[in-house]
């Protein structure tokens, strides 16, 4: 739970993400901590994070939610690390088979992020709209296209 601030502040600065409240991001820490991840810094400080759940609905599907890496530690792998240790782990405790995520047009950072694990994981990438930007309700969104990959090979 205590790195649910730090999460949010990583999420705010990232200017990218969609954010929510701060008491979300302590909530997330606090029940889905076993399907989410965080980079630390030398000093033991959360420098970047994948956050996800395992979908009721299906339950070999790991959903991502947000990734994001503090703005002084981009460029260093950071963001696929923690992808990729999270659905290693998360296959073994949970046994999924695939990864869905949801990314908006013009994304290219986290549209390369999730091809390349596609790529690395020998995985189908099928991509559709999730969420026209009409769904949303509090004013101007653009759609959300879900990426879907799977079945993983390693």
């Amino acid at each position: 739970m205590a790195d649910g601030a730090a999460l949010w502040r990583i999420a705010k600065d990232s200017e990218a993400l969609d954010l929510n409240s701060s008491y979300s991001y302590l909530l997330w820490c606090r029940d889905f901590a076993g399907t989410s991840a965080v980079a630390r810094d030398a000093r033991g400080e959360p420098v970047g994070f994948v956050t996800g759940y395992v979908r009721p609905e299906r339950p070999h599907t790991l959903l991502v939610w947000q990734v994001a890496v503090d703005d002084a530690y981009r460029g260093r792998g950071i963001a696929a690390a923690l992808l990729d240790g999270l659905a290693a782990r998360v296959r073994r405790e949970y046994g999924i088979t695939g990864v869905e995520t949801t990314i908006t047009p013009g994304n290219t950072a986290s549209e390369r992020l999730f091809g390349a694990f596609a790529e690395r994981h020998g995985a189908r990438l099928e991509r559709e709209v999730l969420f026209t930007a009409g769904l949303f309700p509090d004013g101007p969104h653009d759609p959300e296209v879900l990426y879907r990959i799977g079945p993983l090979s390693h």
